[in-house]
């Protein structure tokens, strides 16, 4: 399996930050660029919470933690680096100014990933004097505990830095799901969309609030896709007939003008004051280091359970556990 030694991190956000806790729970060594002044306060904020999270995550025997440094500039950030992870503001300027910089200082040999959650690696690459080895590897909050990664690559990714890559992911114990065509927003990113346009709908036409929307995920729907994803869920449902009987029944309904998915509410600050009022009512009397550690202990406790069951995200988490050993 693909090991690594060192990695870089330029863009310590939330992220990065995340990254940043997965590399070093597995021994890599971290350099890390940010030119923001409380970069290094903010990192150290999402480690706590990480290292708690860890400790609590598996059986296996961790790995020794690798070591954070931080760099006041790119060049020596990357210059030993065996991956490069992108996590900067989604802008195809600043991300392509990155590139050039890093193509600069970088070894010859290492990986280049960009974490954005929407822009084409193809766009990404267009500037790039070596854009073979670069990919987008789309993580989700918290990187550390939830093992997807989408691995996306553009036109002029060679094939085998994906093959590359998926080795060094699945070491990190995540799941590399490869996009087999590349396209804006990727795959989880428009789903997620579409459950989010639709929710800001409900609560604009006053149908729904905030917390009501939540509830309706977490105490539902949500549990069930947690372990079984959209096309078994809908396949269960279906009875004994399966997939073909649950189209046939509720298929029709498609047709049915029940959503607004191709039409988008107006982005006003009526708008953002209805939505951000009622999460404020909702949450306000949380901080967000709260809200994260109470999300951290709930997504460890439903990732050991599917662990013991052996199946979807806790499957990934007994291999990983199993490699920690090895």
């Amino acid at each position: 399996m693909n090991k690594i030694s060192k990695a870089a991190i330029i863009g310590g956000g939330v992220i990065g930050a995340g990254w940043i806790a997965r590399l070093i729970e597995n021994g890599v060594d971290v350099n890390v660029f940010d030119p923001a002044s409380d970069a290094q306060q903010k990192v150290n904020a999402v480690l706590v919470n990480s290292r708690e999270a860890y400790a609590k995550l598996t059986d296996g025997e961790r790995r020794s933690e690798g070591a954070v440094q931080f760099f006041s500039g790119t060049q020596k950030a990357v210059a030993d680096a065996d991956l490069i992870v992108e996590s900067v503001p989604e802008r195809l300027d600043i991300k392509q100014t990155v590139y050039a910089e890093i193509e600069h200082y970088a070894s010859s040999d290492a990986l280049i990933a960009s974490s954005t959650s929407g822009i084409m690696p193809s766009d990404l690459q267009s500037k790039m004097r070596h854009p073979e080895r670069l990919f987008v590897a789309h993580p989700f909050n918290p990187v550390y505990l939830l093992p997807l990664v989408e691995l996306v690559a553009g036109k002029k990714t060679d094939p085998k830095t994906i093959e590359r890559a998926s080795e060094i992911y699945k070491w990190l114990g995540m799941h590399p799901l490869h996009v087999k065509k590349e396209i804006e927003a990727f795959i989880a990113d428009r789903l997620l969309e579409a459950i989010w346009r639709e929710s800001l709908w409900l609560v604009k036409d006053g149908i729904a609030t905030t917390q009501d929307i939540d509830d309706a995920v977490r105490y539902g729907f949500g549990l069930r896709y947690a372990q079984m994803g959209v096309f078994d869920t809908y396949r269960v449902a279906g009875g004994e007939a399966g997939m073909r009987h649950f189209m046939a029944q509720f298929g029709p309904c498609l047709q049915w003008p029940w959503t607004k998915l191709m039409d988008v509410p107006e982005f006003n600050d009526e708008l953002v004051d209805l939505i951000t009022n009622q999460s404020d009512e909702q949450s306000g009397h949380m901080s967000i280091r709260e809200m994260e550690k109470i999300r951290d202990d709930n997504l460890i406790t439903i990732l050991r359970g599917l662990k013991d069951n052996r199946w979807g995200a806790g499957e990934t988490l007994g291999e990983y556990e199993k490699s920690l050993s090895t």
